[in-house]
């Protein structure tokens, strides 16, 4: 309201005119608020719902191996001969692998290479002549990344260099 018109208006047109426009800013912060809270069901609900079906591509991914599983266990009962059916396995094993792998998920392994705590985890030290102090001799279980954060350590038996003779 500019000052011409406030010295024109009287005091009771004056409050009429604030009674509106406070009238007016109730109503537009009601309804921000009934936007906002609008919003964060909204949100809440996709979130749900990209948390459920997130995984649905890895699903469909893993359906074939689930399928060649299926066909390698009906073989295996009418097999006698083990090797084929070691070899069905070793397949389906690889394929499971390498679909996980599309995924993002890499085995970690690290035979040879000098222990990480941040990649592996010592189950136990030996001596060995033929790997390095330090190094992983062995990986009893491996380790897996997802897009590079860590799922699981490997489990490893790590050198403790040659074997020290016992002083007398």
């Amino acid at each position: 309201m500019s000052a011409a018109s406030a010295a024109v208006a009287g005091p009771e047109e004056l409050i009429l005119a604030a009674k509106k426009e406070a009238a007016a800013n109730y109503d537009r912060y009601m309804r921000s608020v009934a936007d906002l809270e609008n919003f964060r069901k909204r949100t809440l609900r996709e979130k749900d719902e990209l948390r459920q079906f997130a995984t649905s591509g890895l699903m469909e991914d893993v359906i074939p191996v689930i399928d060649n599983l299926s066909l390698g266990l009906a073989a295996a009962k009418q097999q006698t001969e083990v090797k084929g059916i070691v070899d069905g396995v070793a397949l389906v094993l690889e394929q499971f692998k390498t679909t996980l792998g599309r995924h993002g998920l890499k085995e970690v392994k690290p035979d040879g290479q000098r222990f990480d705590p941040n990649f592996h985890e010592c189950i136990s030290h030996q001596p060995s002549a033929e790997v390095a102090e330090e190094h992983v001799m062995q990986v009893v279980r491996p380790g897996y990344t997802l897009n590079g954060r860590l799922l699981r350590p490997a489990s490893v038996i790590v050198s403790s260099g040659p074997a020290k003779e016992a002083q007398a």
